[in-house]
């Protein structure tokens, strides 16, 4: 970081200016409590001042006059949240008119640095050598392609637990001491505690994306077709992201009952042990990272709750709209009773004309012909030439469909890669027929720059290919 970055944090992030604040103690001892400790969700403004007043009750308890916290509690609350702090988030949840606060990012980032300086009686650096080492071993080994390197991995580890097996068999049984549990446990403990602290800070992100909703939504004047377009392209990017695919497969470990009970045994296990200081919101933490995945969950749903709020309502402006039109119909058609117009109609046709489906034929596929290409030089100006364009049909609706099946609204996909995924049936012609794709949701570039050679299997002369620039299907 530069020292013009580093300038800007410290003018603009809350966590930076609560760590200069003069009651940054006062804020971080309560705050602290209630939010990181003890995991609590959004608390209403009674609950919250109820428990502040008792903490300025205990923390004024024997200090001078000149080191009391003599502010009112719900005076303390409202600095708090105030858009120029925004240590607390200050809001009001649907059905509830009283108001409620919740933690924000910023406080649990300062907390958590505040914490980290307490001198540690240890410091263990085995076992997070062992997790490092670890992860090493799952990137390398878990993107390695040779199934013959795979294999010879997976041995090794067999061998390792052959070895052991034997070991644990022979009465040779190893075990951890007292300080590599320990070790081993503050880091649990810590890595806990973290991710409790990434929930809330994913939590802030989608609450950011539900917030642009509600404004688009506010001001929107065009079709509801191009905002719900615009609101669910948002919703997929943010559940494609490597952030949303990681929180949903967190989420699913959790709900997972056998993954549950594993996780409740091994931390009971861990807590009987007599090498291990107890913490006890360890002892519940599972607990609370489904609580923090839930509140996380809460503020997905609540953006597809704005969505259907969305089409209720429009769907009742529309209705509003028909019926005031019928009504204008039919009072014009009262006024024009007693005496009708005069002026005549007159009529194009003096009736429809119905086309039936089944009065068109159906398609009959045509046999294949036969040409000829070694004609003597004299029999060329007398040759049929419509035998070329009549030997193949290319259905070009089963190509689009086969490129929206592959391609998300709004991105790009090579085409030589979507031909991987269906392979050429008709060869060449089939080729062509993506390069002429007229769809008005779908796009062929070409990048002369770069080539590629696209292959297809023909029944009487074999495996054929022919090269050409790379190609990109965009779809909008």
């Amino acid at each position: 970081m530069d020292i013009d970055e580093i300038r800007l944090l410290a003018d603009t992030h809350p966590a930076w200016r609560l760590l200069r604040a003069r009651n940054a103690p006062l804020v971080l001892g309560f705050l602290g409590r209630v939010f990181v400790e003890e995991n609590s969700g959004a608390l209403a403004q009674s609950e919250l001042t109820g428990s502040l007043e008792d903490f300025l009750h205990v923390a004024n308890a024997g200090r001078g006059a000149e080191q009391q916290h003599t502010g009112d509690a719900k005076a303390y609350l409202d600095d708090w949240s105030a858009p120029e702090a925004g240590w607390l988030r200050r809001f009001y949840p649907a059905g509830v008119d009283e108001v409620h606060y919740d933690a924000t990012p910023a406080l649990e980032k300062a907390y958590g640095w505040v914490t980290g300086l307490r001198a540690r009686s240890s410091i263990g650096t085995e076992s997070r050598l062992h997790t490092l080492v670890d992860l090493l071993r799952q990137m390398v080994h878990g993107a390695e392609v040779d199934p013959a390197t795979r294999l010879a991995e997976l041995r090794r580890r067999r061998e390792e637990t052959d070895r052991e097996i034997a070991e644990v068999e022979a009465g040779q049984v190893r075990v951890l001491d007292g300080a590599g549990l320990r070790e081993r446990y503050q880091f649990f403990s810590s890595t806990a505690r973290e991710l409790l602290a990434d929930f809330r800070e994913v939590e802030e992100n989608f609450r950011a994306l539900d917030r642009a909703a509600r404004e688009r939504i506010a001001t929107w004047e065009g079709a509801k077709g191009e905002l719900l377009a615009s609101l669910v392209g948002d919703r997929a990017d943010i559940a494609s992201s490597d952030q949303g695919r990681s929180f949903q497969a967190f989420y699913d470990f959790l709900l997972s009952q056998d993954r549950q009970d594993e996780l409740s045994d091994l931390l009971a296990r861990v807590q009987g042990l007599d090498a291990v200081d107890v913490e006890p919101r360890v002892r519940r933490v599972h607990h609370d990272w489904y609580d923090a995945a839930e509140r996380t969950q809460a503020t997905v749903r609540s953006l597809s709750e704005q969505l259907r709020r969305f089409l209720d309502d429009q769907v009742w402006v529309e209705n509003r709209r028909v019926l005031d039109l019928v009504r204008a119909i039919e009072a014009a058609a009262l006024d024009v009773r007693a005496a009708p117009p005069t002026i005549g109609l007159e009529v194009d046709e003096p009736q429809l004309a119905i086309a039936l489906p089944f009065e068109r034929p159906l398609y009959d596929v045509r046999p294949p012909s036969q040409v000829d290409s070694e004609l003597p030089a004299a029999e060329v100006d007398d040759l049929d030439t419509t035998a070329l364009y009549d030997q193949t049909f290319v259905d070009t609706a089963r190509l689009a469909e086969q490129v929206r099946t592959v391609v998300p609204p709004r991105s790009s996909a090579l085409l030589h890669e979507i031909i991987e995924l269906y392979p050429l049936r008709d060869g060449l012609a089939e080729l062509m027929g993506y390069l002429a794709l007229s769809e008005e949701d779908l796009a062929v570039e070409l990048d002369e720059r770069r080539e590629v050679t696209v292959t297809w299997h023909d029944d009487e002369l074999g495996e054929r290919g022919v090269r050409m620039p790379e190609a990109t299907v965009q779809r909008r």
